[in-house]
Formats: C-alpha cells, sequence, structure tokens
C-alpha cells in the first residue's frame, strides 16, 4: 500500500487523478489511501514532491449555514469554471448552490496565474485588487543538443492575477447574483434514481445532507471524482499529466513586464520552466515536467531547485510561498455528460495541452454548462441527450483548439521539444 509523508505532502490531487482503482481520495489537507490501492505505482510518479512510496469518542455537535434540500443546479467546487457556472445559472434565475471543499475560496492556489488580457475581459473587468502585475512582453528560451535559442516578442497584453483573490471575487459575484455558497462542505457522494444524477450527498461541519439537484455541474479540479461516481471515465493517463512545482520569490531582479519560458530536457523533463513576474521584486517561478520523465529520484520540486540554483537573478531570491499540482494536458474525456450531471474546467481536462493554461478554458465552460443546463431544465429534460449540447459546443469552440495543440504536443516527443519549430508552436499557444 501507499505510504504518505505527510510532512512532504502538499495536498495538490495530482496522485488522485492517475489512480486506476479510485484508491486515493483528497479530503483537504488530508491524503487518504485505502484498502483498495494494488500498490501499482502510478500516484508515486505523478506526484510532484516526492511524498508518496510503496510498502494503522464521537464528535461534538457542530452547527452550520443552512442549506435548502433542493436546487435547480449544485456546483461542486468554487474554483473560476465552478464560479462561473453558478453566476450564469443565478443570473439566469435558477436557484444555485455553489459547494467549495475547503474553508477559503482560492487557496492553496495551483496555478502560474498568467492570462491574456483579451480572454479575461469577457468575463470580467480588470480590477487592480487581482492583478499582481501586466506583461506585454515574452521570452522563450530552448535549451538543447544544438546549443541555447531565444525567440523573444513584444506587443502582447496580459496579466499575472493573484488567484487567491481573483477566485475569491468571482464567487462573491455568484453570491451577488444570488447563488447560495458553502465553503468548507465537500460533495461524499451522488444522489441517483433509475442511473440519472438527482442530487449530490454533501458533508460540512454540521454532518452529512442530502441535497436534490436538477442538473449538477461538475468543477471540482484535477481531483475530480463527481464524475467517476456518474459513471463517467476520468482517470488521467500518466503521460497526460504534467506535475508541477512553484516558488512566489521575493527578491529578485527581473524585468517585471516579462513572462519568460525555458525549453529545456534538462531543465524540465517533457515540459518547462517558467518566471512570471508578479512585481515589487517578486515572481512566479515554476517548473512541470511529463509525469514519468524524471529519474526515480527526482520530482517536479528537484528540478525546481535545479532551475533556480543555475540562474543568477533567481538564486538570490528567497520562496515566499511554495505550490503544487497536477496539470491534465489531455484530451477531454470521451463523454463531459451524463444524465443529470456535466463536467466543467479541469475535472474535464478543459486545459490548453501545450501550456497547460486553463483559467479562461474552465470560464468559458462554466458559462457555457449552466447556460445549456438552465434551457434543459427550462424544457423539463435534464437527459444526457439534451445536456449534450454543450458537448457539441465545446467541441467545435476551444475545443477544437485544444485537440489541435494536443496534437502537436504528440507530434513532438519531450526529447524533440529544445527545437525551433516546437518553440514557434508554443508561442502560438502561450499567446492565445
Amino acid at each position: 500500500m501507499v505510504i504518505v509523508d505527510r510532512q512532504r505532502c502538499c495536498y495538490c490531487g495530482g496522485c488522485v487523478s492517475v489512480c486506476p482503482v479510485g484508491s486515493l481520495n483528497l479530503a483537504e489537507t488530508r491524503l487518504l489511501v485505502d484498502d483498495t490501492c494494488t500498490d501499482c505505482g502510478l500516484c508515486l510518479a505523478a506526484c510532484p514532491v516526492g511524498a508518496l512510496r510503496s510498502v494503522e469518542s464521537e464528535s461534538p455537535k457542530v452547527t452550520a449555514m443552512p442549506l435548502s434540500l433542493r436546487y435547480d443546479m449544485v456546483v461542486v467546487g468554487a474554483g473560476p469554471a465552478g464560479s462561473l457556472a453558478a453566476l450564469t445559472a443565478a443570473q439566469l434565475d435558477l436557484s444555485v448552490l455553489l459547494l467549495e471543499k475547503r474553508q477559503e475560496i482560492g487557496s492553496p492556489v495551483r496555478c502560474a496565474e498568467g492570462v491574456g488580457r483579451s480572454e479575461i475581459t469577457p468575463f470580467v473587468e480588470p480590477d487592480p485588487r487581482w492583478i499582481a502585475a501586466t506583461v506585454d512582453k515574452a521570452e522563450i528560451t530552448a535549451i538543447g543538443s544544438g546549443g541555447i535559442e531565444t525567440l523573444r516578442s513584444e506587443g502582447g497584453y496580459g496579466y499575472i492575477l493573484e488567484r487567491q483573490v481573483f477566485d475569491r471575487m468571482l464567487a462573491e459575484e455568484a453570491a451577488a447574483a444570488g447563488a447560495q455558497v458553502a465553503v468548507k462542505t465537500e460533495a461524499t457522494g451522488l444522489l441517483q434514481q433509475n442511473g440519472a444524477v438527482c442530487g449530490v450527498i454533501v458533508r460540512g461541519p454540521g454532518g452529512s445532507t442530502e441535497i436534490e439537484a436538477r442538473v449538477v455541474i461538475a468543477a471540482d479540479g484535477v481531483e475530480s471524482q463527481v464524475g467517476r461516481w456518474a459513471g463517467l471515465e476520468t482517470t488521467l493517463p500518466l503521460h497526460d499529466t504534467m506535475t508541477c512545482a512553484q516558488y512566489l520569490l521575493a527578491g529578485i531582479d527581473i524585468d517585471p513586464t516579462c513572462c519568460s519560458y525555458f525549453i529545456s530536457e534538462e531543465i524540465a523533463p517533457g515540459g518547462y520552466a517558467w518566471i512570471f513576474p508578479k512585481g515589487e521584486g517578486r515572481a512566479n517561478v515554476g517548473v512541470g515536467v511529463q509525469a514519468g520523465c524524471t529519474a526515480e529520484d527526482e520530482s517536479a520540486l528537484t528540478c525546481l531547485h535545479r532551475f533556480i540554483e543555475s540562474e543568477p537573478r533567481l538564486a538570490q531570491g528567497s520562496p515566499v510561498t511554495m505550490v503544487s499540482g497536477g496539470v491534465p494536458v489531455a484530451l477531454p474525456p470521451r463523454h463531459l455528460v451524463t444524465d443529470g450531471l456535466m463536467l466543467v474546467g479541469d475535472a474535464a481536462r478543459q486545459v490548453n495541452p501545450l501550456t497547460g493554461g486553463g483559467i479562461t478554458n474552465g470560464m468559458t465552460a462554466g458559462r457555457l454548462a449552466a447556460e445549456i443546463a438552465a434551457a434543459a431544465i427550462a424544457a423539463g429534460d435534464v437527459s444526457s441527450a439534451a445536456l449534450a449540447a454543450y458537448e457539441r459546443r465545446w467541441a467545435v469552440g476551444l475545443g477544437r483548439k485544444m485537440a489541435r495543440s494536443y496534437r502537436w504536443r504528440e507530434r513532438f516527443p519531450p526529447q524533440a521539444r529544445a527545437s525551433r519549430s516546437f518553440m514557434r508552436v508554443f508561442a502560438i499557444a502561450a499567446a492565445g
């Protein structure tokens, strides 16, 4: 059975997404392993910080915020995708419950926090409260057997976000529109009738409750279990998993308006390293590696330390925050809907397979899913056939771009990515 090193584990959930038998479960700040574990080792390779390895009185009553027993829609997960779904549904006059299993929306951050201005403005007006830096330049450096090559561009316009503030703001907008938000309240199962999803079982500070819903939207992130409970195949292949580690470094001297990327098999096998400025001598500095591409005794965190040590301008800094996570760089599951349920965001693998970016993809999916769900509820038909309009519209929109990016990723195996050809493809994807 897999053993968890509690001191190392950052509770990112990446290992949960690759477990083929559902033995791992992320319960806020505790990773649980049950007796069904087959010791296959896939989760070990998916863990970005090396926290897993192979190898025993009644609770007091707690009052909680009251919840209704019936809603038109329950959204599981209050990230950007889930909050946009809840906000859109509330604006369409649906009764909505937005669930977040953690006690603080937006924390912990599992993101490099970069987004293009043109991608975010269709959803919200830029606000200095959640913008850490404005960038207008990018620099991509490829380091391979042919030497070092750098591609620079100017004129793009983007933001580095403060995700803790941004995510909370989106949930606040949903609440202001009429959605009910419940934090530290997790979905532990689904209510089903004749095979169709008709609600959720939730557990919060006050205990467990069954809540009926016409439609459930699963926006529960890379570690998504809700779709699996409904019978959708959401297991993430190890090949399509990026394991990432990142520090917020303070006390460094970098261009505050330039995002930097480094593609190198030595620095980040199968992935890349990044420096995203956050103003005042700070930057998100991270590494994402393709799961299974590193040596057995190395993790993404090890690669990050090596990268920082190789860059004098970074080595002088101090880490003030550490985040880690698993990023799905896969095609979406075969089905994004079933009777009474829809998948959005990282739970639906709606992430750019080349860059790992998915903030606005998830927001697009959340809005679209809520619109389709509202129409289905109004028509009195929430079957998979009715909800499948969401799958079709996603597939011909952003889904087509994501599929193209996946084909490019497959065309360039990890050892071939430190090349001029891949740099140009990556640059286009990074620019949105």
